[in-house]
């Protein structure tokens, strides 16, 4: 597969996402499983790698900082700001001082002078488009980041923003069980010639092969709290799994591998992002951009798994308040 556009730089549109290298999906594997994880997909070809100021709390990016910067030339880095600690919670701070504070504190962390990609992680209600934006703006003035971006935002605040100064991105929540992108952000994306990265692709795991009962996951995995994977939905959803892992296997790839292909067949603007701790997923996912497969299978697992076929919401009330991307009736 040719490699596609991202923030001025063509990549190969399987990209690594790095949060549960420090993060959210059970325990993070020792350090230097780490270091050797993100020097393999250097040497496959990975070149775009995501990560945050807020996935560990800043450990995720002195990860990155330390692991790969000696090669900084071959890869498109991408960062967020906005999400932010208040107590025991999370809300979201976007106003333009704390956006460069929180910028020049993730550069630092990285050990680099320039993010060639910087996403505001959430919408902050509380302060103007205009000013978010031209705040970023200034940043790329002053040749600390490359490009900007946004992640869960609605079309209607996607346009306002790329009226105030081109956006080069949207990250979004976007797999064969989460489709509200289709609603209008998909579109608005390709219409206004910005590239669409989905966040999440394999349904948090659930479409890796793997995964069959969460109620073996650790107590601070993030998927206890998601809906999908409660003792009331998991059941439906298993069984639309496990039809899928046999369309795969009849096909002879891997589920997580027919999950990415869906996803990179839904338009040349699009991306991926899957987040892996183990090696062999890894070279799994990017051996993907290999793989021709045909237009009635992608068909086929489209209409297994879909927003009427599955069982629950993606997030729960508290998690969805921060959202901004449309939600189905």
């Amino acid at each position: 597969m040719k490699k596609r556009a991202l923030a001025g730089r063509m990549v190969h549109p399987v990209g690594l996402g790095c949060m549960n290298l420090s993060w959210a999906y059970g325990d993070p594997p020792p350090h230097a499983d780490k270091i050797r994880l993100l020097e393999r997909a250097l040497d496959l070809g990975y070149d775009h790698f995501d990560t945050s100021n807020i996935y560990g709390l800043g450990r995720n990016e002195t990860l990155l900082g330390e692991a790969i910067m000696h090669r900084r030339g071959d890869f498109l880095l991408a960062s967020k700001t906005g999400i932010v600690v208040q107590g025991a919670g999370r809300g979201i701070d976007c106003r333009p001082e704390a956006m460069l504070a929180s910028l020049d504190e993730s550069l630092a962390r990285l050990k680099t002078d320039h993010i060639d990609l910087f996403y505001m992680h959430r919408l902050d209600r509380k302060v103007p488009v205009a000013d978010m934006v031209g705040a970023l703006a200034g940043a790329i003035a002053a040749g600390k980041i490359g490009a900007y971006g946004v992640s869960e935002w609605g079309a209607d605040h996607i346009r306002e923003a790329h009226a105030v100064h081109p956006m080069a991105a949207v990250q979004t929540e976007y797999s064969l069980w989460t489709r509200n992108p289709e609603i209008a952000v998909l579109e608005t994306t390709r219409e206004l010639g910005i590239a669409f990265v989905a966040f999440s692709p394999v349904a948090r795991g659930a479409l890796g092969g793997e995964l069959r009962d969460p109620g073996t996951l650790g107590d601070k995995d993030l998927r206890r709290t998601m809906p999908r994977f409660d003792p009331d939905n998991w059941p439906k959803n298993r069984a639309l799994i496990d039809q899928f892992d046999a369309l795969a296997a009849e096909a002879g790839i891997a589920p997580a591998q027919l999950a990415l292909a869906w996803l990179l067949a839904q338009g040349p603007h699009v991306h991926v992002i899957p987040g892996t701790t183990s090696s062999a997923h890894l070279e799994e996912n990017f051996a993907t951009l290999s793989l021709d497969v045909p237009a009635g299978l992608l068909e086929q697992a489209g209409a297994l798994i879909n927003h009427d076929s599955v069982s629950g919401p993606r997030y729960s009330p508290a998690a969805q308040a921060s959202v901004d991307t449309e939600e189905f009736a």
